[in-house]
């Protein structure tokens, strides 16, 4: 069984060895915003992972009731947010409310962390960026000194799949190293840079042992069993952050092989035998079960901008449109939101198109067009830094549900796509479940590719010139680097 803590859900999924997807649940979640504040309550989490899983088990005794109780799980893993943080006492209350992955009220902590920590940031090729952890657990200190109660001191830190793992299990748990990556665990050494929090001020929080993904944390305990349904004694695994779940969810599992996520935003994830070093600080690597490397970043362009452009309209309708606009009579850089995080780093990007567009269309070709075109410039960024790019590019997200949009991304990037079956960061839980259980490659079996897109070379080199156009724009605004774009001209 696999677990995602998403942003507006919790969802559960229950799987068999060959990819058989035999239940599935899951239950809402809220939170509250305001301004460029994210927050959630953690006993919420709870209430929707227990409900989600609970569906998710009566869907699966519906589909071939087990002999006693629901024992045939034999493992479960965990995911969520990346960056998303919160402080409990020793006993895994919660203290603070969780600032969410897209909280961004850090950003003078980021900078302290970022200017403090320079030297051991620059060794690992990490940019401490507002949204990421450890500048989260500055702001958190800092609120935890100044209220009433004194101060934080003693806290613990814990991670958003930290908090459900260790209801599951009945204790404090271990995190995963995928989760602890952007507060600030140190990848290659295996720690924590205890030096950078004694010049932070967080040597007075208790930061918890990090093991690596897949690894067995507990069983399930008593009060959980009695709330989610699970069989007392099933295996609890150590999980990875949504993305590279999503990641392991689409097969995507060896080197040289690469997942692009479109949904609202754009992830570009791969697999590479030793880390990606990235001078900009815009990609980052996890680690993998198996020992490789997970580089990857993720991009501010994606199909939000279609849901922006166009409220309610037909898709379906306008991909047909589309089609008859290759290339459309302008070159859009479609971001979802002010600020480009990868391939580049530039946090006064902002959306633009270059040209009228004549209709309705036209804007929209433009806008389907312009989100491959970046996800294309994210491709030449990584072979730039010297990553391999073998087999077919794996599609996952929301957007692949448009077939038109998929076979343009392949056309465009001039590979190969493989669509799976069933690909959601769910299912990469339930196959890292079924990985730490059975000690085997349980992706090349549970992850079923449903189809295989060609590129068509001619429709590709339509969109050359838009491709070049969009680089060069980037390039003139001082967003994109001219080393970059010069490669991505001539090898993108």
């Amino acid at each position: 069984m696999g677990v995602d803590l998403g942003t507006q859900s919790v969802r559960a999924l229950a799987v068999t060895d060959d990819g058989r997807v035999l239940g599935r649940g899951s239950a809402p979640l809220t939170g509250h915003r305001e301004g460029d504040r994210h927050e959630q309550q953690p006993a919420d989490w709870w209430r929707g992972a227990a409900d989600a899983i609970r569906r998710t088990l009566n869907a699966l005794s519906a589909s071939a009731p087990p002999a006693r109780g629901h024992a045939r799980v034999r493992g479960l893993a965990v995911c969520g947010t990346s960056g998303t943080v919160l402080l409990t006492d020793a006993r895994g209350v919660p203290l603070t409310p969780a600032l969410m992955y897209d909280d961004g009220r850090a950003g003078a902590e980021a900078r302290h962390a970022q200017e403090t920590g320079a030297d051991v940031w620059d060794a690992l090729g990490l940019r401490i960026q507002p949204s990421w952890a450890l500048a989260k657990l500055l702001w958190l200190i800092g609120a935890g000194a100044r209220n009433a109660r004194g101060g934080l001191d003693g806290a613990r830190v814990c991670h958003q799949p930290d908090f459900i793992t260790g209801r599951l299990v009945g204790r404090p748990v271990p995190t995963d190293s995928s989760h602890a990556l952007k507060t600030g665990y140190d990848l290659h050494t295996r720690s924590w840079p205890t030096a950078v929090h004694d010049r932070l001020g967080l040597s007075g929080l208790d930061f918890p042992a990090v093991v690596a993904p897949g690894t067995p944390l507990g069983t399930v305990c008593a009060e959980a069993a009695a709330d989610t349904g699970l069989a007392e004694g099933t295996p609890v695994i150590a999980g990875m952050t949504d993305g590279c779940a999503a990641q392991l969810g689409s097969g995507a599992w060896e080197v040289g092989r690469w997942n692009t996520v479109l949904g609202t935003t754009l992830v570009l994830k791969g697999v590479t035998a030793t880390p990606l070093r990235d001078p900009a600080g815009v990609l980052y690597n996890h680690r993998s079960p198996d020992g490789h490397w997970l580089p990857g970043g993720a991009s501010s362009v994606g199909a939000g901008a279609l849901t922006h452009a166009f409220p309610g309209a037909d898709l379906a309708r306008l991909d047909r449109l589309a089609a008859d606009r290759e290339p459309a009579s302008v070159v859009a850089y479609p971001l979802v939101s002010r600020g480009e995080r990868f391939p580049f780093l530039a946090p006064d990007a902002e959306p633009f198109t270059l040209g009228r567009p004549t209709d309705e269309a036209d804007r929209y070709a433009a806008l389907l067009q312009g989100v491959a075109l970046a996800e294309r410039l994210c491709l030449a960024y990584v072979r730039f830094l010297g990553a391999p790019i073998e087999g077919p590019v794996t599609f996952t997200g929301g957007a692949t549900r448009s077939g038109y949009w998929n076979q343009l991304r392949a056309d465009i990037l001039g590979r190969p796509a493989a669509l799976p079956e069933q690909a959601d960061s769910a299912l990469g839980m339930a196959v890292l479940a079924a990985h730490a259980v059975t000690g085997d490659d349980a992706a090349r079996r549970m992850v079923r590719i449903r189809t295989i897109l060609e590129p068509r070379p001619e429709a590709g080199r339509r969109f050359v010139g838009p491709f070049v156009a969009l680089v060069d724009a980037l390039e003139r605004r001082g967003w994109l680097p001219s080393e970059t774009a010069t490669y991505a001209r001539e090898h993108g």
